[in-house]
């Protein structure tokens, strides 16, 4: 029996259906189905505390962000935070993969937690006492950004221990996902008005304060133990064996190579957000916080589409329609001089990032081995974040010698070519992921050989109609 056996978890109740056949139809039955990995007792303590958490972070990245500027006004100076902030994930996060498939999730996550939230009250503190330098905002980015590079891989290969049936994985993602884009809309907002009124300062104190409540979540949590397969082993030899399964696995090393360019190429137009708001749209700090708002709105959108599929089947298609939306929205939105015009580009853009990363996320982590779950996550926050810093320097230098309207139309128009190239190698790697779906039992049977169409459960055979 295996931790995924809900006859076996000691945390399961009446209010944690093992499937999803007790889901009522209507529109109760609807929003049972958008929140079905509520019902996990320790997914719901996740939930609460991650949410509260993020509204702070996101407070924080926008009024770095805006700090960064006004004290420099500089668009490189913001490529460069950016890459300080995230360039730890490059070397580290396969490590942290290997950690993960090595020792106890939760433990690690609490540790992480609580060094960001310090992070949070230093640069609080040198912000609010009128102490605060670039230097400092570098050096505390680059500590941050070595605790990201644990924290992500780790919390990402967690969710599957916090939810009891592995059919609500796919929806504990989707709430994830939902959960980030909430707080993405929130803080923003929230982060603009309070720059506007009392200075960056106080947003990094409401971040510190609010790592209280994920904290205190994972410490309620009561997780059954597992037994960890490669506890024994050196650690090179399990990265090794992650790199070896991940690179073999077209549909994966297709995903993860998408993920690299979307982090290459267009990404970093959050970076560039302060220099739209003020320097294109002649706007303010509300100005920042509206266009970073309206991008999580669409987000919202495409995470409440994907929470109410019931399947994963198709997720290959829907990759490839929303790469090409976000790509196209973005240079709609680099073109754009009308801050309600960049809004509704905003929006679009937001719907279309959430939705390919949420199924990239969702079919890696429905694909991969639970002994490999661990160092193959840490590739997925690799390719989404190792690679970012080298777009944001990209943006940032770019931005500063054509202009950031420039800069971000072309960098968005070669991603839509990658999204194209990963659009026709569909069939391929409909026909490789079939196989493990017929594994999983979540599909029948492969077809008999010579058979010109394939039943796929996660890419169609044809291209998608772009």
């Amino acid at each position: 029996m295996t931790k995924n056996d809900p006859t076996t978890s000691e945390e399961q109740g009446p209010d944690d259906a093992s499937s999803n056949d007790s889901i009522p139809n209507g529109r109760l039955g609807r929003f049972l189905t958008i929140a079905r990995a509520l019902r996990h007792r320790n997914y719901r303590l996740f939930f609460l505390g991650q949410g509260l958490s993020l509204i702070g972070s996101w407070m924080q990245r926008i009024a770095l962000g805006w700090l960064v500027f006004r004290l420099t006004g500089s668009v490189a100076m913001l490529g460069i935070v950016s890459f300080c902030g995230q360039i730890m994930a490059f070397p580290l996060s396969p490590f942290a993969g290997v950690l993960a498939d090595r020792t106890d999730r939760r433990t690690i996550l609490i540790a992480t937690q609580s060094v960001a939230m310090t992070q949070a009250f230093l640069m609080a503190i040198l912000t609010l006492t009128g102490q605060i330098a670039v230097w400092h905002i570098v050096a505390l980015a680059l500590m941050l950004g070595l605790v990201n590079a644990f924290d992500i891989p780790i919390r990402q290969s967690f969710v599957v221990e916090m939810v009891d049936n592995r059919d609500d994985l796919p929806n504990a993602i989707a709430l994830n996902s939902f959960m980030f884009n909430s707080a993405r809309l929130i803080g923003p907002t929230v982060a603009g008005a309070t720059i506007a009124v009392v200075g960056e300062g106080i947003c990094f104190l409401i971040n510190g304060l609010s790592f209280i409540a994920v904290i205190a979540a994972l410490s309620a949590m009561r997780i059954p133990p597992i037994e960890k397969a490669t506890r024994q082993r050196h650690v090179l030899q399990n990265l090794g064996e992650g790199l070896r399964y991940a690179f073999r696995s077209a549909p994966i090393r297709s995903i993860l190579f998408l993920l690299c360019t979307s982090s290459l190429l267009v990404m970093p137009y959050i970076m560039l957000m302060p220099s739209f708001a003020k320097d294109v749209l002649h706007g303010t700090s509300r100005t920042y916080g509206y266009l970073m708002g309206a991008s999580g709105v669409g987000a919202l959108a495409g995470v409440f589409r994907l929470a109410t599929r019931k399947s994963v089947r198709g997720l290959g298609r829907v990759i490839a329609e929303a790469g090409i939306l976000y790509g196209v929205a973005l240079v709609g939105f680099a073109l754009s001089r009308n801050q309600f015009l960049s809004m509704g580009f905003l929006l679009l853009v937001g719907f279309g990032m959430m939705t390919q990363n949420v199924s990239c996320n969702t079919l890696i982590q429905t694909i991969v081995d639970d002994t490999m779950r661990g160092r193959v996550m840490s590739f997925w926050t690799l390719s989404m974040m190792g690679i970012a810093p080298l777009g944001s320097l990209l943006a940032g230098k770019t931005g500063e010698h054509w202009g950031s309207p420039r800069a971000l139309a072309l960098m968005s128009s070669l991603y839509i070519v990658s999204v194209l190239f990963f659009a026709t190698r569909l069939p391929r790697l409909g026909r490789a992921v079939h196989p493990i779906y017929v594994k999983l039992g979540l599909v029948g049977e492969s077809p008999p050989i010579g058979s010109k169409r394939v039943d796929l459960p996660s890419f169609d055979t044809d291209p998608p109609r772009l």
